[in-house]
């Protein structure tokens, strides 16, 4: 089982949209095993804030630091082809990623996706696109996870495994930073409210 040793950080980070500014000087650190959660009302950054530090965006100034990289990215899209059923798109996805076969096998179990695993990804419903999502950025192999309201089509059940995936990603040494509206519920992780930045 793969252990990573990542490192996220940003320094003075100043990030705008149009002639807005969005985040100003966010400084951050994150080290091998730790998770930060995005808080703030619509419009403080959040979204922004990750595709930054996927290198979606080009910061206003600042800079940023990610090893290794690129980062693993599940926004509000989940990355997958309506027409390919699910056990095809984390195939594609395993291959792509030099992942084993029985590693895609392990995922379908944690996320409770092995009776749909022939059924076309145009087919699902929300709560079930998230969990292939989520089985897709398990399969991508990279040590730090951006992550954009992952849970919120999910039921119950489906935030408990969301939080055992999250759990057992940080206990290799993975890096977690997810930006949400709801309570996550995890252990142990840092918070950043980017509507309190934006009012200081």
């Amino acid at each position: 089982m793969t252990h990573y040793d990542a490192v996220l950080s940003c320094t003075n980070l100043t990030l705008e949209r149009g002639d807005r500014v969005l985040v100003r000087d966010i400084s951050l650190a994150l080290e091998p095993g730790q998770a930060l959660v995005l808080t703030g009302p619509n419009g403080a950054g959040k979204t922004t804030l990750l595709r930054a530090l996927a290198g979606l965006l080009r910061p206003a100034a600042g800079e940023i630091a990610l090893e290794p990289g690129p980062a693993g990215w599940l926004g509000h899209a989940e990355g997958l082809k309506p027409a390919e059923t699910v056990r095809q798109a984390l195939d594609f996805w395993a291959a792509l990623s030099d992942q084993p076969r029985d590693a895609v096998e392990g995922v379908m179990r944690a996320l409770a996706l092995g009776h749909l695993a022939r059924r076309p990804c145009g087919a699902l419903s929300a709560g079930q696109k998230r969990r292939a999502g989520l089985a897709r950025l398990a399969l991508s192999g990279r040590a730090v996870w951006l992550m954009d309201e992952p849970s919120a089509p999910l039921d119950a059940a489906g935030r408990e495994r969301l939080s055992r995936l999250a759990q057992a990603h940080r206990a290799r040494g993975g890096i977690i930073l997810a930006a949400t509206h709801a309570d996550l519920g995890w252990p142990d992780v840092q918070r950043l409210d980017l509507g309190a930045e934006a009012a200081a």
